[in-house]
């Protein structure tokens, strides 16, 4: 898929997301999102942050954080959440649609993992809907070992197959000598990202 594909379901996605933010009660902005410690709010803060805040900005809160790019997002999405209302955040969310904001030079795939990943924070705990397949799947496919092993999964031994759409992801793209479990695309995202267990996998039946 290339840069303007990726971008175009980006766009599509954030429109998607947006729509639901909008009808949200005060009580699901409240509400635990999968992000551990992160309500609502402040997943769509973290999602404003590229829009709210300078590179140096950006910079400047990761040397203070240690270099803990995670220290360094949550302080942020926390700050945000302190400064701003789910009005203001929602406003914010609304505007940066169409941006071309991407986590690195030419990381389109990035910019809509970055997308799929937290809208599934926010819509799976409320019972949202989720994205379609096709669009979950692009924003793994193809991605590196690690970009795979940021998230911290164990996929050894395992290949997670989507059944609903193209995308199959392993810890080692070269290895063939593994178990293949089929699942649909967002339940697929949501395990290699730590956010669901991994089906099959030794761990799961200790």
């Amino acid at each position: 898929m290339n840069a303007t594909e990726l971008y175009e379901l980006t766009v599509s996605e954030r429109r998607r997301l947006a729509a639901l933010l909008a009808e949200l009660s005060p009580e699901q902005w409240a509400a635990d999102s999968l992000c551990q410690g992160w309500r609502i709010r402040e997943v769509v803060a973290h999602l404003t942050t590229s829009e709210t805040q300078s590179w140096p900005e950006f910079q400047a809160t990761v040397a203070a954080a240690d270099g803990d790019i995670n220290v360094a997002c949550d302080r942020t999405a926390r700050a945000h959440t302190a400064r701003f209302s789910d009005a203001e955040l929602l406003d914010r969310y609304q505007r940066r649609v169409p941006s071309r904001w991407t986590p690195g030079p030419d990381a389109h795939q990035g910019a809509l993992a970055h997308e799929v990943i937290h809208g599934l924070d926010i819509t799976v705990p409320l019972g949202l809907p989720g994205p379609e397949p096709h669009v979950a799947a692009a924003a793994l496919a193809g991605g590196s070992p690690e970009s795979i092993a940021f998230f911290g999964v164990d996929l050894g031994g395992i290949a997670l197959v989507a059944d609903d759409a193209d995308l199959t992801v392993r810890s080692d793209p070269g290895d063939r000598g593994v178990t293949e479990v089929r699942m649909p695309a967002v339940d697929l995202v949501l395990a290699v990202t730590g956010r669901a267990p991994v089906p099959g996998h030794p761990s799961e039946a200790v």
